[in-house]
């Protein structure tokens, strides 16, 4: 079917559609009534065990971890060896963790695996504010202080987060209030570190995010977040697959089955968010510049970039690694691996995505 939205899709995730007569309204609710999908709360992946923390304004948060873990655990002297390093993976706005579905097991393999549902997704808690980036590094700050108090070797356990997309601008924030410390490198996944085109330094559309860059553009997409959120849901997924971006010659050689199946999983995931909350933190994302936060960063650090990102411009993606390198005075601290993916370049290429964590951990923990 021909409709309003098939005329003036946009290829990122945060656009909104002209809406200017009763005919395009109809259309538009049909779609958002026959098209989202229903909100679920999908058990943990294989391997996997749900945990909970509370924050200090009461806020409860949900993570997966691939170990068992008790608050306030004792030290021990003949632990296992995977609570030696944590991977921490953190999901992208309106995600949750179950975004590492491809991931989790091979990762766990030889290490901790910890995968947070944020404030406001998932199965965390709801919160009638929180929704600014700062809040989510404090949430964060809480439930690293809340895992090195229950693994069995305390603070010895050395974490690696791996950021993707506002997972990534949590932790440049966190840098900024709270120093690299504790962590021991770095992985931030197609995320640059200002969305807003700006008069400073230079940031125009080279380096912006491809749709969602200044007032008008984040009111648009508070609107389709609020209003027409089924279609926005699809719009993301339009955006961070990076097959449905750019198609390979003779197609992506999936099968519509699981195309299908693609669309209805990342959507459902975001269905179950409160919009308009996702609509508020949308705002104060967008507008956060994380440039010189990320010249603080004080570890190793791998930057993984999609090709095919209907996001972010390579150009944007590589400011990490030049801040990092700038502000660190240290000119291989970070570096650079580019995806032949889109935004979700680890749901799109995990053996690739999984090789690449596992031996920038090794680098980092050896």
């Amino acid at each position: 079917m021909n409709t309003i939205f098939d005329q003036t899709k946009s290829r990122h995730p945060n656009t909104i559609f002209a809406l200017n007569n009763p005919h395009q309204m109809e259309v538009a609710n049909l779609i958002t009534a026959n098209m989202a999908p229903q909100p679920n709360h999908r058990e943990p992946e294989p391997g996997m065990q749900y945990f909970t923390c509370t924050t200090n304004d009461g806020c409860e948060l949900a993570f997966q971890s691939s170990q068992p873990i008790s608050a306030g655990a004792s030290l021990s002297t003949n632990p296992d060896p995977r609570y030696r390093t944590c991977i921490l993976l953190m999901h992208g706005f309106s995600g949750s963790s179950a975004y590492f579905t491809r991931n989790v097991a091979a990762l766990s393999a030889d290490h901790w695996v910890v995968a947070p549902d944020m404030r406001g997704h998932g199965r965390s808690g709801r919160s009638k504010g929180g929704y600014h980036v700062a809040r989510l590094a404090m949430d964060l700050h809480e439930l690293v202080n809340h895992l090195q108090k229950s693994s069995p070797l305390g603070t010895e356990t050395q974490i690696i987060p791996v950021g993707c997309s506002i997972g990534a601008a949590v932790l440049w924030t966190y840098v900024e209030l709270f120093t690299s410390a504790p962590f021991t490198g770095f992985i931030f996944v197609d995320q640059a570190p200002l969305q807003d085109r700006s008069w400073f330094g230079e940031w125009d559309a080279a380096k912006a995010h491809k749709g969602c860059y200044d007032e008008k553009t984040v009111q648009q997409a508070q609107q389709s977040w609020m209003f027409y959120s089924a279609e926005a849901h699809r719009g993301l997924v339009e955006s961070c697959l990076g097959y449905l971006v750019d198609p390979p010659p003779g197609g992506s050689g999936l099968s519509e089955e699981q195309i299908g199946k693609d669309r209805r999983f990342f959507m459902g995931i975001s269905a179950i968010c409160d919009q308009e909350w996702l609509a508020r933190l949308l705002s104060d994302h967008t507008r956060y510049d994380h440039r010189e936060a990320c010249e603080g960063i004080r570890r190793k650090t791998l930057v993984m970039a999609g090709d095919k990102s209907g996001c972010f411009t390579r150009e944007g993606l590589e400011e990490t690694v030049r801040r990092v390198n700038l502000g660190s005075g240290k000119g291989d601290l970070a570096r650079f691996s580019l995806f032949r993916s889109g935004h979700w370049l680890f749901y799109e290429e995990p053996e690739r995505f999984n090789r690449e964590v596992i031996a920038f951990v090794a680098e980092c923990t050896r």
